[in-house]
């Protein structure tokens, strides 16, 4: 716990930096997707969308996001944050409704990986929505915590 407490700013630093690469990962993906549902199976863009997307899956949104949740749940306890407010049980919610989209996405990688084409572009451009919605609630609830 003295650790916690005595690398604070330390924690906090990693988990800014953690959040800030996931969610430019989960902003980027489903975008990657928009266009190769429209590429054709085999075609070597098809091929070229399948490495971008488990590249960026596997050497950025991955490793941000356990980076992300471990320096979260070290600044909640050196906080002591589930005493903090509902501001913060508000936040926690949306961090594990972010990790359930996060797993969509990982769905979705896979299926392109095995040449599905499982929803239209379409579908896409409104599913990479959700995870900036998701962002503009959090920071806004960690910054004024308003309740």
């Amino acid at each position: 716990m003295d650790f916690l407490v005595d690398n604070y700013a330390v924690l906090k630093t990693l988990h800014i930096i953690a959040f800030t690469t996931w969610m430019a990962g989960m902003f980027y993906l489903p975008r990657l997707f928009v266009y190769h549902a429209d590429k054709p199976v085999g075609s070597d863009a098809s091929e070229t969308f399948k490495v971008m997307e488990r590249r960026l899956l596997k050497a950025i949104i991955n490793p941000s996001m356990v980076v992300t949740w471990i320096m979260g749940l070290c600044l909640m306890v050196a906080t002591d944050a589930l005493h903090a407010g509902g501001w913060f049980h508000a936040k926690l919610l949306l961090v594990v409704l972010l990790s359930a989209v996060h797993g969509m996405l990982v769905g979705q990688v896979r299926r392109f990986g095995r040449d599905e084409r499982p929803h239209s572009g379409r579908y896409y451009r409104i599913l990479n929505e959700v995870p900036t919605v998701i962002f503009i609630v959090i920071v806004p609830l960690v910054v004024l915590k308003p309740f």
